[in-house]
């Protein structure tokens, strides 16, 4: 068991019982990146919050500062000079990742002209690529914006990852990982998902810098 995962267990317990669903996502989300993939996020309320919290962690160095590798620094130090190595000395290594709860004018435009559930949906279409992750955040499992944005992710070939609670929902049906917190209650439940997806992002990051 990764060190990561065993300090997670020590901590809250009562995720022993995601031990497996964690470690599945951790093998989706790497194998995408090393096909080239980038990561999708959705969620409504404090769980859009969580998507951008999670895109914070893995656009930038979390546990460890993330250097460029040595090629692209002389890269930029070749082309810029002095400018350029600023740029190579604060650029740091990016793991792609894209949280689609911000972005107003296309989401506001789309639920007025359209269809509001369909906003995330929408976005998957127009990014999500095969090979690519959606992550959906949703404490019932329900919400329907979330589930449109996973049918579309399954039909255009992207890996699905559901966090949710106890039940799952009908996120059940639509995600090839899904991390079911035992518990039922929101606040509970995103407690829960918070120390999860940290896990992730220092196994993801471990794995790649």
């Amino acid at each position: 068991m990764p060190e990561v995962l065993e300090r997670l267990f020590q901590r809250y317990p009562e995720l022993i019982s995601c031990h497996a669903s964690i470690l599945e996502s951790a093998r989706l989300m790497e194998q995408s990146y090393r096909s080239g993939g980038k990561m999708l996020l959705c969620g409504n309320g404090g769980s859009a919050a969580d998507c951008e919290h999670m895109v914070g962690e893995l656009m930038k160095g979390f546990m460890s500062k993330r250097p460029l590798p040595e090629e692209e620094r002389q890269k930029l130090i070749d082309s810029y000079g002095e400018q350029g190595r600023y740029l190579a000395d604060h650029l740091q290594g990016a793991l792609p990742a894209i949280s689609l709860v911000s972005h107003t004018a296309l989401q506001t435009a789309f639920a007025n002209d359209v269809a509001a559930d369909l906003v995330f949906a929408q976005q998957v279409y127009g990014y999500g690529a095969q090979g690519d992750v959606l992550v959906g955040f949703s404490t019932s499992g329900n919400s329907m914006n979330v589930i449109r944005a996973l049918q579309v992710a399954k039909a255009r070939g992207l890996y699905t990852i559901g966090f949710t609670g106890s039940s799952g929902g009908e996120m059940n049906t639509y995600c090839d990982a899904i991390i079911r917190v035992p518990y039922q209650a929101t606040p509970d439940i995103q407690e829960r998902h918070l120390p999860i997806y940290h896990a992730l992002c220092i196994m993801l990051e471990d794995a790649f810098f």
